[in-house]
């Protein structure tokens, strides 16, 4: 299981809290880097073969590519609400500068040629925490901006499997090469990634995807660390079998296979960003249930999305 589930803190590298390539990996296409700044200071990244789309998960950040730079307003926790990101093409050197001023008046100091989008997290000065979702691609794009406001926010299923999907890198959302990215936010108690399904084949109704699970979870009213559960299961391109208790900001790789649910364990939120990408010339994320449990999505007609998330969108 350890192949394929890396708990927090052992896909940390190179600077770096997360880690995950196609090399260490042991796949083709998808990636993952997540990184915390301290106030005031600033990495370079460069891409190489990759696309990337920067990501604040907590705080504000300025991105600069040459002489053009986007100031990302972000968010106080990715509970919060869609964030604005930035796109890197492949063969790019990035800067990423944390903010150095309060986060209220950070929100008026964007840097040159920057755009501003929605309100700055609340607070004083803090860590920023970025993800920096990757594909390897061939295919080479701009440097651009994406503001929260654009971002898609879906509120799919019913019932205990209500969910809420930020569609911000999905195929109809925003153009990539190959990259595949959305947030899905599972409030206590519920069940998402169901029913179980998987991508791992290409057909005229399955995409070949490998995809990527990060994850947070919230905590209790006294600071209580929280908990979920994840599973993925063999199909017939593979033998995998991962049944994780997941805790804050733990990983879980599917190379192939039937994946869900991912379980909120009640009393404590999940979130979890999704990467994916895979060998298909066209970008597609197409599917298919788990055919023990397709029969699932008929019941949620007679079913009400779970009020938690009516006023989370």
């Amino acid at each position: 299981m350890s192949t394929w589930f890396r708990p927090a803190g052992l896909a940390s590298a190179d600077g770096f809290d997360v880690v995950v390539t196609p090399e260490n990996a042991g796949w083709g296409y998808s990636s993952l880097r997540v990184l915390t700044l301290p106030p005031g200071t600033s990495r370079t990244i460069a891409t190489g073969p990759e696309e990337m789309l920067v990501v604040p998960l907590e705080g504000g950040l300025a991105v600069t590519v040459g002489d053009e730079s986007f100031r990302l307003s972000g968010r106080e926790s990715v509970f919060a609400g869609p964030t604005d990101f930035a796109y890197l093409p492949v063969g790019t050197s990035a800067v990423l500068s944390a903010d150095a001023l309060p986060r209220a008046a950070a929100d008026g100091a964007a840097a040159d040629g920057a755009a501003a989008s929605g309100a700055a997290p609340a607070g004083g000065v803090g860590a920023v925490r970025v993800a920096l979702c990757g594909a390897r691609t061939d295919r080479v794009l701009p440097f651009r901006y994406g503001p929260a406001e654009d971002v898609p926010v879906e509120l799919r299923g019913a019932g205990s499997a209500s969910r809420l999907v930020r569609n911000f890198g999905t195929v109809d959302a925003f153009e990539t090469g190959a990259l595949i990215a959305c947030e899905v936010l599972t409030p206590a108690g519920n069940w998402s990634s169901y029913p179980a399904h998987k991508h791992d084949e290409a057909t005229p109704t399955e995409s070949e995807l490998e995809e990527i699970y990060y994850f947070e979870i919230g905590s209790g009213p006294a600071g209580e660390p929280g908990f979920g559960y994840h599973r993925t299961s063999s199909s017939d391109r593979g033998e995998i079998d991962v049944l994780a208790e997941v805790r804050d900001r733990d990983v879980a790789l599917v190379p192939y296979g039937w994946h869900g649910p991912c379980i909120a364990a009640p009393g404590f939120d999940m979130y979890y960003l999704n990467v994916m990408a895979g060998p298909g010339a066209e970008r597609a994320w197409l599917i298919s249930d788990h055919p023990d449990h397709a029969w699932v999505r008929g019941t949620w007609t007679d079913q009400t999305i779970d009020p938690r998330l009516e006023g989370r969108r």
